[in-house]
């Protein structure tokens, strides 16, 4: 898809179909976060590829946001790993992370599929849920 198409067709979707999503696609939105840019390259986020009926149960514990995906992408930022601007103490942790988010967004879009930005989730209980996102900021899950 062009670029300007993917931008202009681009909204958020909260009504999803119960479609597979196949493994080249999560691949490809993978791929789209990886080559985001990050302060210096940091790179100090994480996300975790949800799609177990399992686990989207607990997520579901966590949000009435769901919209019935069949997949939910995780990410969350980890300070320590980020660059940090010597002249304010800035951390780029959160920043970089939200432009990788940018980036799944739009390949998600690029696939043909639908998602939105979650921000309203109980992350404490998605920690204790999830005791591997323990240890990061939970910045946003994209269904």
């Amino acid at each position: 898809m062009e670029f300007e198409k993917v931008i202009n067709e681009r909204y958020s979707s909260r009504k999803f179909k119960s479609q597979k999503i196949s493994k080249d696609q999560i691949e490809a939105i993978l791929h789209a976060a990886k080559v985001a840019p990050t302060a210096v390259n940091k790179q100090p986020f994480h996300i975790w590829v949800i799609s177990s009926q399992d686990s989207l149960d607990k997520v579901s514990q966590t949000t009435k946001f769901t919209f019935g995906a069949p997949v939910i992408f995780v990410l969350g930022s980890k300070s320590d790993q980020a660059w940090v601007r010597k002249y304010d103490n800035q951390n780029f942790s959160d920043v970089d992370t939200a432009i990788v988010g940018t980036h799944m967004m739009l390949e998600i879009e690029n696939q043909g599929l639908g998602t939105t930005w979650v921000a309203a989730f109980d992350a404490p209980k998605m920690k204790k849920l999830f005791p591997q996102m323990s240890e990061y900021n939970l910045i946003a899950l994209f269904p």
